[in-house]
């Protein structure tokens, strides 16, 4: 997303722009963008409050919709392949509910009242005035969306079912700092919060991955003892357990935009201090393994890419950083018996080694069928891109829009040149305009000269220049086709003399 409310689609293998996306109804600064669960549309939230869904393919505006707050992040819902629901986190309001078709927004619950817990009123199209302002909250959903996670002020992680806006959960966080990030794993395994307290947290998800919501049903049932809000709070340790924390210990640093690789096995984190361009790389045991520094330009958001071990930040000046992995040439695997030597060691060769067959070489046939045809068209689909329940095709590739050509520069002298004959026929500035003084036919193609007409003039010339005594006197030409070439070399000579 570009500050000018453009977005950029690029391929990532060939480095090019595969798609752009411009919108003549915005022009404020993106805030986030999100792709659909199969890539066939893309959610952008902007600073002008709006969220607009496009078509990947055609490039076109599905819908737009302004919001009454600015929203600094926006995700569809996964479960669909199109998605008419997205949640929405406002600069200084609780997340929303957008349907993407209407328009209406149901706001959610980001705390728990004192009297009738998860009861909370619904709150459609309008956010109440004269509320307290909210610090900007947290929330993302499950991998199958039936359940969303929002981080609150408190230190809280309420479990919400956004159909009936009701929360059905809480998990308190130690030190009951405000929850600024809040991300799930691509597997759905593992939850993670950043805080205030400078501290990145590694929930594990105790809920299976598929109706979550019907298991929270029966949890409520079996804790039927209790009330209120330590219901809730017995219900969340049912649902998530903390498995790893991790914080800088010496710097005490804030961090931006944590998130998990592909696998799920590591997690990183950029720093959010300002002039430093750091990135911290963890196992999940705990470990830091790798410090990855960059140039002296703030750090504003960060993602890993689903399968590769390739990390992309983006920096406040703009630009867009790739890391990866610096591989080093290995011949061995260029051929199969190649070994590599660290010092010469002596060689023996056989008796027949440099004999042209080989004893030892036996002729082995092949088991391929060289008659069957062979499928170059059909793309497979790659397990590791995809989720096993898939069963739409996704985007796998997006159709390549030629330019329009620049014309070429040699048209333009021609076109140039032709004009210039037009307008100054049989003056001597036509003749030195062109190359040789010769005009060029328009009825030709641009890109090929008439050679001969550019001949013919030339001896005119020269039989003028021969008629005047300018070369040998006393030659005779009568026409153009009597003069030969032994006669211009003469005159060729006698010119340089």
């Amino acid at each position: 997303g570009c500050s000018d409310g453009n977005c950029i689609i690029w391929d990532f293998e060939t480095r090019g722009i595969a798609k752009e996306l411009h919108d003549k109804d915005c022009v404020a600064a993106i805030t986030s963008v999100c792709w659909s669960k199969y890539g066939h549309r893309i959610l952008v939230s902007a600073a002008d409050k709006s969220l607009t869904l496009w078509d990947v393919v055609s490039g076109e505006k599905i819908m737009r919709t302004v919001l009454q707050q600015t929203p600094l992040q926006a995700r569809l819902h996964p479960g669909s392949p199109t998605p008419s629901l997205c949640l929405a986190c406002p600069l200084s309001s609780a997340p929303i509910i957008v349907d993407l078709n209407t328009g209406s927004t149901v706001v959610l619950p980001v705390s728990i009242p004192d009297s009738n817990p998860g009861l909370v009123p619904l709150s459609r199209n309008k956010i109440s005035e004269g509320t307290p302002p909210f610090s900007p909250t947290a929330a993302c959903f499950n991998k199958y969306g039936d359940l969303i996670y929002a981080g609150n002020s408190k230190g809280e992680i309420l479990v919400i079912d956004y159909k009936s806006v009701q929360v059905r959960a809480v998990v308190p966080i130690s030190g009951g700092s405000v929850i600024k990030n809040i991300v799930f794993s691509r597997n759905g395994q593992y939850l993670l919060t950043n805080s205030n307290d400078r501290t990145i947290r590694i929930y594990e998800n105790l809920l299976p991955l598929k109706d979550g919501l019907k298991t929270l049903d029966d949890l409520n049932e079996t804790l039927d003892g209790t009330d209120g809000i330590e219901k809730l709070k017995a219900v969340g340790s049912k649902c998530l357990t903390l498995f790893r924390e991790f914080q800088d210990a010496i710097t005490k640093m804030h961090w931006k935009a944590p998130c998990f690789s592909g696998d799920g096995e590591w997690v990183i984190g950029g720093s959010a201090s300002k002039g430093e361009h750091k990135i911290y790389i963890w196992d999940r045991a705990g470990h830091l393994v790798k410090i990855l520094e960059g140039p002296k330009e703030a750090l504003i958001d960060l993602v890993w890419h689903p399968v590769h071990p390739i990390v992309v930040s983006v920096s406040l000046t703009g630009l867009v950083y790739i890391w990866a992995k610096d591989y080093t040439e290995n011949w061995s695997a260029f051929a199969p018996d190649f070994k590599e030597l660290e010092e010469n060691e002596e060689y023996v060769e056989r008796e027949d080694e440099f004999d042209l067959i080989p004893e030892t070489e036996k002729v082995k046939g092949s088991d391929i069928n060289e008659d069957d045809e062979v499928d170059i068209v059909t793309v497979e689909k790659d397990s590791a891109f995809s989720d096993s329940d898939m069963s739409q095709e996704e985007l796998c590739f997006l159709p390549a829009i030629p330019s329009p050509d620049v014309p070429d520069q040699q048209d333009k002298c021609i076109e140039s040149s032709s004009k210039l004959v037009d307008s100054n026929s049989g003056s001597p500035i036509s003749e030195e305009g062109t190359p040789n003084g010769c005009a060029i036919d328009h009825a030709s193609s641009p890109l090929e000269v008439q050679r001969r007409g550019c001949w013919s003039n030339t001896l005119e010339k020269k039989t003028e220049a021969f008629r005047e005594g300018v070369g040998v006197s006393g030659l005779e030409v009568s026409n153009t086709a009597e003069m030969t070439t032994v006669d211009a070399a003469r005159y060729d000579h006698s010119l340089a003399s």
